[in-house]
Formats: structure tokens, sequence, C-alpha cells
């Protein structure tokens, strides 16, 4: 329950980084940088009297929607959460605090800062397994008919709002707003790296056993052991593979140069683990 009540909580704050950038830096600056948010700054502009929010919690509502019709009920719980709350955030922070005017004329370091704590905002939503929806859903239906990849999709309806953009705003911000597409999906896939930071470490060394029980009972971590034959003497030796942290790595770098600082050692980022005490397949 309190893992339950912690991921919870991580969504929530995730979900109202996206809202401050939208409220605070994008919508009085009107970059429309894609997703549900981007076509709700250039809608607002159309229709006025509408406030963003409202935009948002409508066009969320039709996309999801949408989805059910064309897809079912392929939706998380999570999704439909974050989304609607994502909405509501922007309608309040609209209510208690509005915008008169930009913060700052600087329209470049407005939308690298909105980005960045928006960017960091959404990479939170997506390690609880959820999304903002928007865009996604949108995604998802070409990929179930067209055979479009689903990050693809995401990318061509981001550029397809920002360009519109352009009609409504002028040149100058929809190449801002372009911009921000890229930026904003530069952050997600950084951010989302430092949260699974997790690295392949592959040795070999004369010590073996020792390193196979310091992994196994010492970090709590299980290995892999492979056996090879050296190309140059014909040795026979054991490779052994493990998945660590940054934490668990600099403690077995540190267990080795003790033992055997002459031990072979790769290391490998890893974007993404599947399986075991890692994430789920589905």
């Amino acid at each position: 329950m309190l893992k339950k009540l912690w991921s919870f909580l991580l969504m929530n704050i995730g979900a109202l980084g996206v809202a401050v950038n939208v409220h605070f830096f994008l919508s009085p600056n009107d970059l429309a940088t894609g997703g549900v948010s981007g076509l709700s700054i250039v809608l607002a502009k159309v229709f006025p009297d509408m406030s963003l929010g409202l935009i948002m919690l409508i066009l969320n509502v039709i996309l999801f929607i949408v989805g059910f019709i064309f897809l079912g009920f392929q939706f998380g719980a999570k999704t439909i959460y974050a989304s609607l709350a994502l909405s509501f955030m922007v309608w309040g922070l609209e209510a208690f605090f509005p915008m008169e005017q930009a913060l700052s004329d600087d329209l470049l370091i407005q939308l690298i800062i909105g980005q960045i704590i928006a960017a960091s905002g959404m990479a939170l939503v997506f390690h609880q397994g959820a999304s903002t929806g928007g865009t996604d859903i949108l995604a998802m239906i070409l990929n179930k008919y067209f055979s479009i990849e689903v990050g693809k999709g995401v990318l061509f309806s981001d550029i397809a709002i920002a360009t519109s953009s352009i009609f409504i705003f002028g040149p100058t911000v929809g190449m801002y707003a372009f911009f921000g597409v890229i930026l904003n999906g530069l952050v997600i896939d950084y951010a989302l790296q430092q949260f699974d930071n997790n690295k392949e470490i592959v040795i070999i060394s004369r010590e073996s056993d020792l390193v196979r029980h310091f992994i196994v009972n010492q970090l709590g971590r299980g290995a892999t052991i492979h056996y090879a034959k050296g190309a140059f003497n014909q040795e026979d030796k054991e490779v052994i593979t493990t998945i660590l942290n940054r934490k668990d790595y600099t403690r077995l770098k540190k267990y080795m140069t003790d033992i055997d600082n002459n031990a072979f050692i790769t290391v490998h980022s890893m974007n993404e683990i599947l399986g075991q005490n890692f994430k789920r397949l589905a």
C-alpha cells in the first residue's frame, strides 16, 4: 500500500510539472509544443472565451472516447487519471495564478526551462507506468491501422501541432514550438535513463568464486555464468554477467580492485530491462 501511495504521489508531482510548464511558460508565449496542451493553446486562440484547462479536459475526453472506439479498453486507470489530473491542474493554476503576461521577454530561456520541468514531470509519470494521454492515443491508432511505430506516431502528431501554430502565431513562435518538441523528447529520454540507470557488468577474473559470492551474498544480486576459452592461450575461463545499479557497481568495482586488479571488466548502460526483478513484460 505504501508503494502504491508513493507511486500515486510521484504521478501527481509529474503531472504538476507538466501543468506548470503549460500555464507559466507555454501558454503566455503561445508556444504549442505538441500534445493536447499544444493543441489546446492553438484552440484557445480560436476560442478566447474558453479557459485552457477546460479545452484540455474536453480534448482528453474526446480522445479517450475515440480511443475506446478504435482500440478498445487498452488504457490503464493511471493514464486516464494522469490525463484528467493534468487538465484540472492547468485549470486550477489559471484560477489561482492568472498570467497577464509572460514571465520574461526572453522566449528561448522560457522554452528551455519550461520544457525541462515538463519533460522531467512526464518522465516521472512514465516511470509509474502511466502517460498523460493525448497524442499517445492518436499514435496507438496509427500503429494499429497503419503499422506506424508509436514513438514515430507521437512525434508526427506533435510536429503537426507545432507546425499548425505557425499559421496562428507566426513563423517565429512556430519555429520555437518545433524546437520545443525536439527538446522535450531529448529531456524525457535522458530523465528516464536516470531513473533506470542500470548497467550490465561482464567480468572475467581469476577470482571468479569470490566475485560470484560477493555479487550474490553482499550485493544481493543475481548473475549468469558462461564458460569461454581465451583465443590467445586457449585457457578456460568463467565469464560472469550481472545487472547492477550505479551504487552497487561502485561497490563491486572497489571490491574487484582489492581482490583482482588484473580482472577484465566491461560495462554497458541499459536502456530497458524486462523480466524477473526488473520491469514487468506486460
